[in-house]
C-alpha cells in the first residue's frame, strides 16, 4: 500500500476519527482544527497537529499543507468555511481533496468547484444500516456502481460442491473474493476454483444487490 501524506482539516468526531484511522494504517496525518478542544484531543492520537484558522489561505501554505497528497475538509456546521477552505485546497493543486458535507445543497455547492470527493455520512450510515435490516448478510456498498455490494454467504446447501461446480459468476453475476472454512480465524482471498465448501463456510461475494436475492447457499 502506498504511503500517503493526509491533511486533515476539523478535527471533531469525524475529523478526528479519519484521521486516527489513517495513522493506524500507516500514513502520515497532518491535523488541524482552531479549537482548543479539538486540539487538545487530536495532540493525544496524532503526531502533528495545528492550531490555525484553515480559512486563511497563508497560513495553509505555512503549515505544509499543500505537501499533502490527500486531504479532508470536515469543518463542522460552517458551509462558507467548508467550501472556502476546499477552494484554497484545490487552488494548492492538493491531488485529492475530500469533504464531509452536511446536506445535499452543500454537497452541491462543493462540486461546483470541482472537489474530488464529498461524503454526507449520515446519508451513508442511513442506506448501510437499510441494508443490513433488510438484506440478511449484506457487509457494505462498494463505490465500482449503483448497488454493487459486498455480502456474506454462509454455506449450506451448496456444501460438496466446488466453486467452479456452482459459476456463480456465470449464472448469478457474483464473484467470490474471499473464503472462511467453518472454524477457521481468517479469511483466504481468491479461494481456489476448485475448492470443495463445507457446511458452514462463510464466502464474501461482491455483486449486484438484485444478484443476491435467488441465491440459496
Amino acid at each position: 500500500m502506498k504511503k500517503i501524506q493526509a491533511g486533515v482539516i476539523g478535527l471533531g468526531k469525524f475529523g478526528l476519527k479519519f484521521a486516527e484511522t489513517l495513522m493506524e494504517m500507516g500514513h502520515d496525518v497532518i491535523g488541524v482544527d482552531k479549537s482548543d478542544k479539538h486540539i487538545k484531543q487530536a495532540q493525544q492520537i496524532l503526531h502533528h497537529v495545528y492550531k490555525t484558522d484553515a480559512t486563511n489561505k497563508q497560513a495553509l501554505i505555512q503549515i505544509g499543507i499543500n505537501d499533502c497528497t490527500h486531504a479532508l475538509v470536515s469543518a463542522g456546521q460552517s458551509i462558507s468555511a467548508s467550501v472556502m477552505i476546499s477552494m484554497y485546497l484545490k487552488e494548492l493543486n492538493i491531488p485529492m481533496v475530500w469533504v464531509k458535507a452536511i446536506h445535499t445543497d452543500h454537497k452541491k455547492l462543493l462540486e461546483m468547484i470541482k472537489v474530488d470527493k464529498v461524503i454526507i455520512p449520515e446519508h451513508s450510515a442511513a442506506r448501510e444500516f437499510a441494508n443490513r435490516m433488510a438484506v440478511p448478510g449484506f457487509i457494505e456498498h462498494l463505490p465500482f456502481g449503483k448497488n454493487i455490494v459486498i455480502q456474506k454467504l454462509i454455506v449450506k446447501n451448496w456444501a460438496g460442491r466446488t466453486l467452479r461446480e456452482l459459476d456463480l459468476t456465470n449464472k448469478h453475476g457474483i464473484q467470490v473474493v474471499a473464503l472462511k472454512n467453518a472454524g477457521a480465524a481468517d479469511y483466504v482471498f481468491i479461494p481456489r476454483a476448485d475448492h470443495r465448501l463445507e457446511e458452514g463456510d462463510k464466502l464474501a461475494a461482491i455483486g449486484q444487490t438484485g444478484s443476491f436475492d435467488k441465491i440459496n447457499s
